[in-house]
C-alpha cells in the first residue's frame, strides 16, 4: 500500500490559523514544539512515480510546471503519424490532452515537411508531480522533450520495443565549444519553426548556440522567435512547454517572454566561459546586470533551495478523488470520470 506523504500548503495554513486564534483569545501562546521535518523531495517524488495510472476525472493541470500535478491525463501512443515515443519503461508518456494533441500535430506537420520522424522523450508521469530523476519541471502535463534529429535508419512505425528503450537523443551542439556536431542538420531550425509556430506553445527551451542560429538569417524576425528561449544544456533535445489550458483554473501560468530572446539575454548566455548551472541559477534571480529569461524554469538538475509545497489539490489527485476537485474548480465530472456503481437490486421476497 502506498503511504500518503504529500507536502501541501494546507498544513502550514492550518497551523498559522491556530496560532492566530490563540493570540486573539488572549491566551498565552503554547510552547512551540520543534516542527516535524518536511518529507524529503526524493520520498515525495518516489510516491508520485509509484502511481502507475492517471487520476480519474476531467483533465486538469494544477500548479506550476515545477510544482504541480495532473488529473485526467491522456497517454501518448508509442507510435503515430510522423513521430515515435522512446524509453517507455520510464512511464513518462502522459500529459494533458492538449499536449498529446500538440505532439500529434507536430508529427504530422514534420512528416508533411519531410523532416523525418519526430523522436519524443519524456512528457509527465501518470499524475504529474515531481520525478525522482531527470527533471524539476514536467509536473503538470504541459512539458515534453523532443530530439532535434532522429537517429539514422529510424522510420516511423518501424521501431522495435528493444530499440525504443535503448535510443537516446543525439547531441547537435558541443557543450564545451558551442560548435555544431556532425549530427547537425539545417532541418533542426525547420523543426523548431514548426514546433514554435503552434499557438498552443508558451515557450521552447533550446541551447543558446541554437538560439543564436535561429536569430540570424530568414528566421531572425519570425513571429515565433520570442518563444525560443536560451537555456543551459538542451544540446540534444528541445523542451516544449504549452500554455495553461482553458479548462484548468488551478494552472499557474508563466509570465510572457519579455523579448525575442535575441538581444541582451542571449549575449549573457554566450558571454565568457561556459556557465555552470549554479551560476546560471544565481544569475536568473533579479539583479541589475542583464539576466536570462527570468520566467524560465529552474535548472532541472540543480537541487531545490527548499522543499516544494505542492498545491493542496494534488492530494486529491494522488488519491484520485475527482469529486473534491470538481467542487474546488467548478468543473463537472464528465464521462471521463469515475463510473458510478450499478444500482443495487431489490432484495428478493423471502420464501414462505
Amino acid at each position: 500500500m502506498l503511504a500518503l506523504v504529500v507536502a501541501t500548503d494546507a498544513g502550514a495554513a492550518d497551523a498559522r490559523a491556530a496560532d492566530a486564534r490563540a493570540t486573539d483569545a488572549g491566551a498565552a501562546p503554547a510552547p512551540t514544539a520543534t516542527p516535524a521535518p518536511a518529507p524529503k523531495l526524493g520520498l515525495i517524488a518516489k510516491q508520485w512515480q509509484a502511481l502507475r495510472g492517471p487520476a480519474a476525472g476531467p483533465a486538469l493541470s494544477i500548479g506550476t510546471t515545477s510544482c504541480g500535478c495532473l488529473q485526467g491525463a491522456a497517454s501518448l501512443p508509442e507510435s503515430g503519424p510522423g513521430y515515435e515515443l522512446i524509453r517507455l519503461e520510464r512511464n513518462r508518456r502522459f500529459g494533458h490532452p492538449d499536449l498529446v494533441a500538440y505532439i500529434r500535430r507536430l508529427g504530422k506537420a514534420a512528416r508533411k515537411a519531410r523532416l523525418g520522424p519526430v523522436i519524443v522523450g519524456d512528457l509527465s508521469q501518470p499524475r504529474g508531480g515531481p520525478t525522482p530523476t531527470g527533471h524539476r519541471s514536467h509536473q503538470t502535463g504541459l512539458d515534453a522533450d523532443i530530439s532535434y534529429v532522429a537517429p539514422p535508419g529510424i522510420s516511423a512505425g518501424h521501431l522495435s520495443r528493444q530499440r525504443r528503450e535503448l535510443l537516446t537523443p543525439i547531441a547537435v551542439v558541443d557543450l564545451k565549444t558551442r560548435d555544431t556536431t556532425r549530427a547537425w542538420k539545417p532541418s533542426v531550425i525547420k523543426l523548431l519553426a514548426l514546433a514554435a509556430s503552434d499557438p498552443a506553445v508558451d515557450r521552447i527551451f533550446v541551447n543558446p548556440a541554437i538560439k543564436k542560429m535561429a536569430c540570424t538569417g530568414r528566421t531572425a524576425k519570425a513571429p515565433w522567435q520570442a518563444r525560443l528561449r536560451p537555456w543551459h544544456s538542451h544540446h540534444d533535445h528541445f523542451h516544449v512547454r504549452l500554455k495553461c489550458p482553458s479548462d484548468s483554473p488551478l494552472c499557474v501560468p508563466q509570465n510572457p517572454p519579455p523579448d525575442d530572446g535575441c538581444g541582451p539575454s542571449l549575449a549573457w548566455w554566450l558571454g565568457g566561459a561556459v556557465r555552470t548551472k549554479k551560476k546560471e541559477a544565481e544569475a536568473a534571480a533579479p539583479a541589475p546586470a542583464p539576466a536570462p529569461d527570468a520566467a524560465a524554469p529552474a535548472p532541472e538538475a540543480a537541487p531545490p533551495a527548499h522543499e516544494p509545497q505542492l498545491p493542496s489539490a494534488c492530494a486529491d489527485v494522488m488519491l484520485s478523488q475527482p469529486q473534491r476537485l470538481a467542487a474546488a474548480t467548478g468543473r463537472t465530472i464528465t464521462a471521463s470520470g469515475p463510473v458510478p456503481p450499478p444500482p443495487r437490486r431489490a432484495p428478493r421476497p423471502a420464501r414462505r
